[in-house]
C-alpha cells in the first residue's frame, strides 16, 4: 500500500507541477501577445503620424505649385499683352508712315 501511496503522491506532485508549468506559460504567452499588440499599436501610430506628415507636406507642395502655375499665367498674359499692345503700336506707326 505504501507503493501505492508513493505513486499516487508522486502522480499528484506531477499533476501539480504540469498545471504550475502550463500557468507559467499561459502568463508568458500572455505577456508575449501583450507585447506584440503594443508594438503593433506603436506601428500604426507612427504609421499614422507619418502619413500625417506626408499629408501636410503635399497640400504645401500643392499650394507652392499653384502659385507658380498662377504667376506664370499672369507673366504669359503680360507678354501677352506687351506684345499685341506693340503690334498695335507698329500699326499705328506704319499707318502714320503711309499717310504722309
Amino acid at each position: 500500500m505504501t507503493d501505492q501511496k508513493e505513486q499516487s503522491l508522486e502522480e499528484t506532485k506531477r499533476k501539480e507541477e504540469r498545471a504550475a508549468e502550463e500557468i507559467k506559460q499561459l502568463a508568458k504567452d500572455q505577456a508575449r501577445r501583450k507585447d506584440t499588440l503594443a508594438r503593433e499599436q506603436a506601428i500604426e501610430e507612427d504609421q499614422k503620424k507619418r502619413g500625417i506628415k506626408r499629408a501636410e507636406k503635399q497640400a504645401a507642395e500643392e499650394i507652392k505649385q499653384l502659385a507658380r502655375d498662377q504667376a506664370r499665367k499672369k507673366d504669359t498674359l503680360a507678354r501677352e499683352q506687351a506684345i499685341e499692345e506693340d503690334q498695335k503700336a507698329r500699326k499705328l506707326k506704319a499707318k502714320k508712315q503711309s499717310r504722309e
